[in-house]
């Protein structure tokens, strides 16, 4: 079975937000994306507590990818500092884990 990892990036806009989705899914990076509407987002910045509405990007995908979403995530994303998590999968469909290995590829190093 596939390892699969969920991943979460917060967003400033919708088009970042499609922007970067369509490059993991389209590079095999990601077998899956989702985004979500604007959600509220309090944070601290530079010592100053910041309040934004931001979009919400899942993808699905697996830990052979993860460094080169990373590298895509920081050129298209405009933060200096993306707010980009993930979460191993403990259970995941034996069929969906299947057609996530299917539909992912690491690039050759």
């Amino acid at each position: 079975m596939t390892e699969a990892l969920i991943i979460r990036i917060t967003c400033p806009s919708k088009d970042v937000a499609q922007k970067i989705a369509d490059a993991s899914v389209e590079q095999r990076l990601a077998a899956c994306a989702n985004l979500e509407a604007p959600v509220s987002s309090t944070y601290l910045w530079k010592g100053v507590v910041e309040q934004a509405f931001e979009h919400v990007l899942w993808l699905k995908s697996v830990p052979a990818c993860w460094d080169a979403l990373e590298k895509l995530v920081t050129e298209i994303h405009p933060y200096d500092v993306p707010a980009m998590v993930a979460w191993p999968c403990s259970h995941v469909l034996s069929d969906y884990a299947d057609w996530l290995g299917e539909n992912t590829k690491a690039p050759a190093e």
